[in-house]
Order: C-alpha cells, then structure tokens, then sequence
C-alpha cells in the first residue's frame, strides 16, 4: 500500500496537472505571469540582470547560432520563399508608402558631402585609378564612334572626322617610345585625377535635381508591377551561390572577437541607458501594453502544455521536482509524528 508521502505527492502532482490543463490554464498562466511582472517592477533592469552574464550569452549566440544547423535550414527556407515569392503577387506600392520613399530619398542625396569624402578616399588605391581611366577611355570612344556614326551621314564630313582621328592617333604612336617613361612617371597621377573627376561626375549628379524625380519615376515604375518570386529570372544554383556566399560571410564575420567586443559594447550601452528602468517601464518605452504580453503568454501556453500533457512529460517534470520534498528527512519525521495509515475499504 502506498505510503502517506507517496499519496500526497500523486495529490499534489495532480492538483498542478489540473491547474495546468483545461479551462484553469488560462487563468494560471495570467496569474503567474502578472505575478512574475509585478514581482520585477519592484527592482530595475540593472539588478535583475548581469552584464557579464548576459555578455556571455550575446557572445555564445554570436559565435555558435549563426553556423548551426537550425540557422543553416533557416537560410535555405528563406531562398526558397524568396525564389517562390508571394502567393498571390501585389504590386510593392500596396506596402510601401511613396511618401516615405521620397524621406529616404531626399536624406540619401543630401549626404553628398559625406559621400564626397568617402569617394575621395578611393583616390588612395592604383586599382581604382586604372579602372576608373579605362572606364572613362571607353566612355570617350563610344562617344567618338557615335559622333562618327552620325557624321558618317553626312557627305564628306564622315572623311573628314576620320581623317582627324587618324592624324591624332598617329601623332601620339609616334611620340610613344618618347612618352613612355614620362607616362610610366604619372600614371599614378593620371589614375588619381581620373578617379577624382569621376567623383566629380558622380556627386554632381547627385545634386541635380532631375536625379530625384528620375530615382522616383524609376521607383513608381518599379511600384507598380506585380512583386513575384525570383525564381523567373535567377536559377537554383545562382541563387545558392549568393547566398551560401553571404551566410558564410556573416558567420565568420560574426564570430570575429572584435564583432562580439562591439556586441558587449552594446549590451553595456544598453543597461547605461535602460538599467535604470523597471521592466514595466521598458515595455512602456518599447509601446508594449502589459496585457498584451500576457494575453500572448496565454495564447502560446496550450499548445505547449498540450503536448507536455499528452506525452506525459509534464507529470513526470512535477514529480521530479516534487518527490524529493516529499522525500525528505524534514517531511519524513512530520508524517512519523501522524497515526498509522488504517487500511481503507
């Protein structure tokens, strides 16, 4: 016959079973829940939580989620759905605002100066300044073939454009072996000035008012057609490559200690500036309505217990952390203190 300690426990595990199953879940999740809200606004952010603590747990999910296998199915699921796109295609303006486009745009163009700056910078790098050259070369020489193509039209001017490109051409292959040396001196030099003034182009551009309504007559265009998967125009393959590329880059980038030191510079930013704040407060700050949190907890909370009650899981978890009470010495010695358990009929 079970023992008297043995009977208490199976009527204690049974009472929380029934108040974590049926109609009486919803009220005792709300209940814990308030209870554990009102518990912690009594103390701020900076007591209930510690900064080397929550370090480590920034710097752990740095370093390992980003690589593991869950996040690994997570990036494939999203470049599927992104490759199927939408089930029923809607245009993008439906969801984004022109208005707010416009914002984005007019902050965008008026950060020249500082896009000036960055663009100078490029000057520093002989790359560059080849590319650039090369780039400005090959503008000029469609320039030239399309003003040939059009004087071609026109009786003898045709001969005599060709004629004056010729004598050009001819004049600096002469001079070649003259000017090697003096270009192999100020190559550099040419590169620099190339870059610079492409930098001109490009910032000028910028500040020109017909740049914005033609980004904005790009962007109504854009807006208006139906938003589908990419799958139409990028294969499996490409698509893979992109972003196993990016997902690679961002775990390596990720694990580097100097991106986990900015992550513990930001949770040392965050508790200077929120420590300060009682939970409440913070979901205040964050627009949060209290309620609301509890009435999400309330909602995830059958499904979960669901599972755990139909597995039995959750009455195996309540013995275990109910038996050794009930095993105890102290519990021991209060029931040897009560009559002898009479048998029942």
């Amino acid at each position: 016959m079970p023992t008297l300690a043995q009977r208490l426990l199976d009527a204690q595990v049974a009472f929380h079973l029934d108040r974590l199953t049926g109609d009486e879940l919803d009220v005792t999740v709300a209940r814990l829940a308030e209870g554990v809200l009102d518990a912690a606004d009594g103390h701020q952010l900076a007591d209930l939580v510690d900064a080397d603590a929550l370090k480590d747990v920034v710097g752990r999910a740095l370093t390992e989620v980003p690589a593991s296998a869950a996040v690994s199915g997570f990036v494939e699921l999203a470049r599927d759905v992104i490759r199927a796109g939408p089930v029923e295609p809607f245009p993008l303006a439906e969801v984004v605002d022109r208005e707010q486009v416009e914002r984005l745009l007019d902050e965008v163009l008026a950060m020249t100066p500082v896009l000036d700056r960055g663009l100078e910078r490029l000057t520093a790098s002989p790359m560059v300044g080849a590319m650039t050259t090369r780039f400005m070369a090959r503008i000029v020489a469609e320039a030239l073939a399309a003003n040939q193509a059009v004087a071609d039209k026109v009786p003898g001017l045709g001969s005599l454009l060709s004629m004056g490109t010729r004598a050009a051409a001819g004049m600096v292959g002469a001079a070649d072996k003259q000017l090697d040396g003096f270009l192999a001196d100020t190559a550099g030099k040419g590169g620099t000035l190339a870059v610079r003034r492409m930098n001109r182009i490009v910032i000028e551009t910028m500040r020109d008012p017909t740049t914005r309504e033609a980004v904005l007559q790009v962007w109504d265009l854009a807006a208006a057609e139906p938003l589908r998967g990419l799958g139409d125009h990028v294969s499996d393959d490409e698509v893979s490559g992109v972003v196993d590329a990016a997902h690679d880059l961002v775990v390596s980038t990720l694990a580097h200690p100097h991106t986990v030191a900015i992550a513990h510079a930001v949770v040392d930013a965050f508790l200077e500036a929120f420590g300060g704040f009682t939970p409440g407060e913070l979901l205040a700050e964050l627009e949060l309505d209290r309620a609301t949190v509890v009435g999400d907890l309330v909602r995830f909370a059958p499904a979960l217990m669901g599972a755990l009650v139909e597995s039995g899981d959750l009455e195996r978890l309540l013995r275990a952390e109910l038996a050794p009470f009930y095993e105890s010495e102290v519990v021991t010695g209060l029931l040897a203190d009560q009559p002898t358990d009479q048998p029942t009929d």
